[in-house]
Order: C-alpha cells, then structure tokens, then sequence
C-alpha cells in the first residue's frame, strides 16, 4: 500500500466513523466530496504511470516539464496540478474532468 492509498483509506475509515457516530452531515459530505477528488486523482495517476512504463514519450514529457524521472509521486504531482487548472465548476464537474482528461496528451503538448 503506497502512501496514497494510505490516506485514502484513512479517509475513509473517518467517514465510517463519522456516519456511525451521526456527526455533522456537511462535515461528512465534505469529506466525502475530498474523497471522490483523492480517488478520482489517485486513479488517474496510476493509469499514467502504467502507461508511461511502457512509453517513452510520456517519460519525456513529464521531464521537459519540471517534474522528474517517472515515478508515482512525479506522476500524481502532474496529474493533480494539471487538475487544479481544470475549469471550475461543481463538485460532481470537477470530479468528471479528472476523469475525462487527457493527461497522457497534456504531458506531450
């Protein structure tokens, strides 16, 4: 278990326990919401770091971009800053366009 899926699942077992004690529903939903982001993110990543294993031109790219040899850590870094720069918008939007994006794209533009 790397350290992403750590704080995943951490995040998760604060939410069982927040549902099970009845805490504040906004404070649940909230971290719910974080937890989608984290899961959509993580997800990502790992798509890419698999595929870049395999592909020399992601490898490259991610290079002339500042971000290092290919690791996972290197990976998600890209992966999550090309997400902050996503279009705003709702929760449910956001969540949709870590998903739909084409990072393998984005590191070799």
């Amino acid at each position: 278990m790397d350290d992403y899926q750590k704080e995943i699942a951490d995040l998760e077992r604060q939410i069982e326990q927040l549902v099970e004690a009845e805490a504040d529903a906004r404070t649940i939903a909230e971290l719910t919401m974080q937890l989608e982001i984290l899961k959509a993110l993580y997800s990502r990543a790992t798509d890419l770091y698999q595929r870049g294993r395999k592909d020399e031109g992601l490898r490259y790219g991610l290079r002339i971009q500042g971000y290092g040899d290919w690791s996972l850590d290197n990976v998600y870094a890209f992966v999550y800053e090309r997400s902050v720069e996503l279009e705003a918008g709702p929760h449910s939007a956001f969540v949709g366009g870590i998903r739909s994006a084409d990072f393998a794209l984005m590191l070799n533009s």
